[in-house]
């Protein structure tokens, strides 16, 4: 049976795990309009976890890690563009962009010259949730912890930032420690989803969850606790089909999210279309 599996429930406890981070801080990223920005944050942990992964296998630093470049990769990425967004508004789309490039580029030069196969490169790129840990399991669950906690002593500020940003500094909010305080949130976030879909796909749970849940709902709350319930099952889905037909379990979820919230435009068209005529 697909849930007797050992390796499926583990999957299913990160998948939960994974799914609060996402449904909090997806729904901050696209009220926000920071998709792009995210986007080069989880691009840019390329670099970081090969740097780890050369020390580890060719300097003999054994206590390194590729989840050490990962958080450290994501972190100072996410301030720099942070950075960069508040000092440079009117050409943040292309230094974005070379960023996000140039962390990719970094990744690769240092994934060509480390010795071995590299399994674990190819878990941060594509995912491999069906190799969770206890040890994976509980870096998560703090994680969440850190998230949670977090937002709800900086809610409110976090609110005006995403909706009216001059309005937060008309009222002394600190914005710009707040944009980086939000923005280094999303990196943690980031590092957390990459466990479950890999780098390539991340930005698929953090983003489609939260926009689909944006369809039906109203307010910033609603939005994180439908756009969390929507990754659960996105996951859950996206395991199940994957277990099925033995595809890739990253890919699969972010295939089956996709197709979700396709269905979803198609039928929230229809009924508006629906009602118009009616009336």
């Amino acid at each position: 049976m697909f849930f007797n599996d050992s390796f499926i429930q583990m999957a299913l406890f990160a998948s939960l795990l994974a799914s609060l981070a996402s449904g909090t801080m997806g729904a901050f990223v696209v009220v926000k309009r920071i998709v792009f920005i995210a986007g080069s944050i989880s691009h840019s942990i390329l670099a970081g976890t090969s740097f780890c992964l050369w020390l580890q296998k060719t300097q003999n630093i054994s206590w390194i890690t590729p989840t050490h470049g990962a958080f450290t990769a994501a972190v100072l990425s996410a301030l720099l563009l942070g950075w960069i967004h508040l000092k440079y508004r009117q050409r943040e789309d292309a230094i974005i962009a070379a960023i996000w490039s140039t962390g990719m580029a970094i990744g690769i030069i240092f994934l060509s010259v480390t010795p071995g196969n590299n399994v674990e490169m190819m878990n941060f790129l594509f995912g491999n949730i069906l190799w969770i840990t206890n040890q994976d399991l509980l870096l998560l669950g703090a994680l969440d912890l850190l998230i949670i906690v977090t937002v709800i002593l900086n809610y409110r500020k976090f609110l005006a930032l995403c909706f009216d940003e001059e309005q937060a500094l008309l009222r002394g909010i600190p914005v710009r420690k707040l944009y980086m305080l939000l923005l280094s949130i999303i990196a943690i976030t980031i590092v957390l989803l990459v466990q479950i879909i890999g780098t390539i796909l991340v930005i698929a749970l953090l983003t489609i969850p939260a926009t689909f849940a944006g369809l039906f709902t109203r307010n910033l709350p609603s939005m994180m606790l439908l756009g969390t319930l929507l990754c659960s099952l996105f996951s859950f889905g996206g395991l199940a089909t994957s277990y099925y037909l033995n595809w890739p379990a990253g890919a699969t979820i972010a295939l089956f999210s996709a197709i979700c919230y396709l269905i979803a435009l198609f039928v929230k068209k229809k009924r508006f279309s629906w009602i118009l005529f009616k009336r």
